[in-house]
């Protein structure tokens, strides 16, 4: 049993580092492979307005070509942005949802292998487009696409110039087409404000980052402050963003979900806690068997043997049996990698785990725990005396009593430690899930809004709420989930009115209705509104209807009444329809920001359809019906609203999982441990019990002198780890504007827990020991 405990102990001791760390290697790799990662900067827009400082991953299509002409020590720059497109070549037709569009050097820029084509000149014309192998595959098989045409849909026949290998998984820039920028009609002016884009810079190599930065920021507070006309401290500049601090330390989002530097933290610390608790184990039953090993060591100093023998020894077995737990984990490690890749949405594949750096840093793993796990009782053990072997006898000593006390306690500070945070964890995602977001996500159907649809948008709305069991239809520029449209709104037409920095959505008159927003006052968009959207005579007679939340009903100094019908302007004139309350649009890390929606039925790219059937798969069956029969062009692809809100929390979900996992692992390895050394505590004590059973105790009294010791134990665990856990949860927490409160039914729940564990992994030998017959025990003394 003490064999099996300490093998597998191990084992899943080193599984999980193992694991974790293939993990973290992942993440701090992240577009290390591009050979000018140094010299590869993101830029961030930075806008100060009446002293409130906002940071976005995106900025104008203006940045980059004015930086490069500016600034010598900008070699190049390319603006990305990723785009969702109808691809069809012959008889094959499919949505692609990663088609990047980006500047001429972006190939020479970044590390992205080109196969076919040259990095010079394959994005440098428009309709040209450079396929992935994965995509070059899938439409032309064992076909040369290169000199071949694709057509997006709407934007026409591109030519392939080249073929290029999959994007690494550890890149933050990933792709299946790359379409050259020069094909979208943007590429033709140059913006400051029109902020869509992810734009890097290249670095010449002799550029200090810090001085760079210093004269951006010289040039973009007066010279371009200047020309935007912005006064009084309101300033648009840029920061420069390395490459590889994008993934994990920056907050300003990008092309792919990031990564934080925090739960790298956590997940390394998981890791050596977990491992820390096996080498207890291990370390615990060595100084529990030590008492019956004094015989052994007795006789081999009798016969000879000197101190470093002995050590050697101790090693030497602790060695062969973190060797057996290593070969175990390698095992199971590839077995597990695929599960703990859905977890942790990674892609690691088991190649990973045999290159010569992981193997090297296994075995120097291994001989690490096989020396921590046998230090103790290899030091001890070894430098006994003789004579104090052969008067001490076979009974446990003070200091061994005292270091496993000292470590049962350690494991279960650990285990407790894991346990609420995984709580506090928990139900942070479950107060996110279900908290009342001011709007209605259930039974919502995305679809993506076309250009054909959006022709005659009213004729295919109508369609679709004849559909049998839809109860609403509208669409909004973007979902409700994300809104991330900014923009101004003032009071007055005056140039020295500053106005209120505002997030923006354009929607048609249902939004509200659809999404089951509450209006605190006035009436919603009417058919009539759509009067005031006169673009004819230049827009002269142009009007924005607008229903703005409480938020911005609050900054601009009116109460929700009082704002009914007053005129703002967001460059042109609108009169405020309605005050709605105010709901969620962001993720529950930021707080609900001023927001005003504004009737626009030429900006719709999404449409929302609310189900009122139970039967909902019936009903989007036939809303896909009527989708072939009015939009044959393009294939049925919805999803759901509240799919959109749950990928918010992407990285929760992750961190919720792993510590579920990892506290679990945590609590069962600390168990296993007391279990073993349980077993130990009343094997040593088998004619003690003998003894008091004959004297008359109970079965309860034998029960409580064998748990007691244990149970006190695990209290002393739980008050050092509470305050620990607190004070970390709080910390975690703090990053969500909207979160829940650490009351102490978290605290009482995971005490009670680990003290029901504890009581039935030691009560069970303690029961049996109880149970068992004292004349057998006695009969040999």
């Amino acid at each position: 049993m003490y064999s099996f405990i300490n093998v597998f102990g191990l084992a899943v001791g080193i599984t999980s580092c193992i694991l974790i760390g293939l993990y973290i290697t992942d993440e701090l790799s992240y577009d290390k492979f591009n050979i000018n990662s140094s010299r590869l900067l993101r830029v961030v827009h930075q806008t100060s307005h009446e002293g409130e400082i906002e940071n976005g991953a995106v900025t104008g299509t203006k940045a980059g070509p004015q930086l490069k002409r500016t600034f010598s020590f900008i070699e190049d720059y390319a603006r990305l942005i990723n785009s969702s497109r109808i691809v069809k070549y012959k008889d094959r037709q499919f949505t692609e949802k990663r088609v990047l569009y980006a500047d001429a050097p972006f190939f020479k820029m970044f590390s992205f292998n080109l196969i076919e084509g040259n990095p010079a000149t394959v994005l440098n014309s428009p309709n040209q487009v450079v396929l992935t192998q994965t995509m070059a595959t899938k439409y032309f098989g064992d076909e040369n696409p290169v000199g071949k045409t694709l057509n997006f849909g709407s934007r026409g026949d591109y030519i392939v110039t080249g073929v290029c290998k999959d994007a690494p998984g550890n890149s933050q820039i990933r792709f299946d087409f790359v379409a050259s920028f020069t094909s979208l009609p943007v590429s033709k002016t140059e913006e400051w404000w029109t902020q869509n884009y992810i734009t890097y810079t290249l670095l010449n190599k002799e550029t200090n980052i810090a001085s760079a930065q210093k004269q951006i920021d010289s040039y973009m507070r007066t010279s371009i402050s200047a020309e935007l006309k912005m006064t009084g401290g309101d300033y648009l500049t840029y920061v420069l963003e390395p490459l590889l601090s994008v993934h994990l330390h920056s907050a300003n989002g990008g092309l792919e979900p990031n990564g934080n530097i925090n739960y790298v933290y956590i997940m390394f610390a998981i890791g050596l806690l977990i491992l820390i608790i096996a080498c207890i184990n291990y370390t615990n039953l060595a100084t529990a068997q030590s008492a019956t090993r004094l015989g052994e060591i007795g006789m081999r100093k009798v016969m000879g043997a000197r101190r470093g023998q002995l050590f050697l020894q101790f090693v030497g077995e602790s060695g062969l049996i973190t060797f057996i737990a290593l070969v175990l984990a390698l095992v199971a490690s590839t077995s597990l990698l695929p599960i703990f890749n859905n977890i942790t949405g990674k892609a690691l594949t088991t190649s990973v785990l045999f290159a010569p750096l992981p193997i090297l840093a296994m075995l120097l793993l291994s001989v690490l725990v096989s020396f921590i796990a046998c230090a103790y009782p290899a030091f001890i053990l070894s430098g006994m005396g003789l004579s104090k072997i052969l008067k001490t006898g076979f009974s446990f000593s003070k200091s061994g009593n005292g270091l496993r006390k000292t470590l049962i306690v350690a494991q279960f500070v650990i285990s407790v430690f894991l346990i609420i945070a995984t709580i506090v964890v928990q139900r942070q995602l479950h107060f996110m899930q279900n908290k009342d977001l001011g709007y209605d996500k259930e039974h919502l159907l995305v679809l993506p809004l076309d250009n054909s649809s959006l022709n005659n948008y009213e004729g295919y709305k109508a369609g679709l709420k004849l559909v049998p069991g839809v109860q609403s239809v509208t669409s909004a520029y973007e979902t409700p989930t994300y809104i991330g449209w900014g923009d101004m709104i003032k009071k007055t037409s005056e140039s020295t009115d500053k106005g209120i920095s505002v997030n923006a959505l354009p929607v048609d008159m249902d939004f509200v209705n659809t999404l089951k927003i509450p209006i605190v006052a006035g009436s919603n968009f009417t058919r009539a509104d759509l009067a005031l959207l006169d673009t004819s005579n230049g827009g002269k007679n142009y009007r924005y209807p607008f229903i703005i939340n409480e938020s911005l009903c609050k900054q601009l100094g009116y109460s929700p009444e009082e704002a009914i019908n007053k005129t703002i302007y967001k460059n042109n004139p609108g009169i405020i329809k309605a005050v709605v309350k105010d709901f969620h649009f962001t993720s529950l890390h930021e707080t609900i920001k001023p927001l005003a929606l504004f009737l626009n039925n030429e900006m719709l790219y999404s449409t929302f359809i609310r189900i009122g059937s139970p039967d909902v798969t019936a009903t989007v069956d036939k809303i896909g019906a009527y989708w072939k029969q009015r939009v044959p062009s393009r294939p049925f692809e919805y999803h759901f609203l509240d799919e959109d809100y749950n990928k918010l929390y992407i990285a929760e979900q992750k961190t919720a999982s792993i510590f579920s996992l990892f506290a679990a692992i945590a609590l069962i390895l600390a168990c296993l441990g007391l279990f073993g050394l349980a077993a130990f505590t009343t094997l040593q004590r088998t004619k003690e019990i003998g003894v008091r059973k004959v004297l008359g105790a109970s079965i309860s009294n034998i029960v409580n002198l064998l748990c007691r010791e244990f149970l006190q134990l695990v209290i002393i665990a739980f008050v050092i780890a509470t305050p620990i856990a607190w004070i970390t949860s709080n910390k975690w927490l703090q990053d969500f504007a909207y979160r829940i409160s650490i009351g102490w039914v978290i605290f009482a729940a995971a005490g009670i827990a680990v003290l029901l564990i504890t009581l039935l992994t030691v009560g069970y030998h303690a029961i049996k020991a109880a149970l068992s017959n004292p004349v057998k025990s006695l009969r040999t003394e």
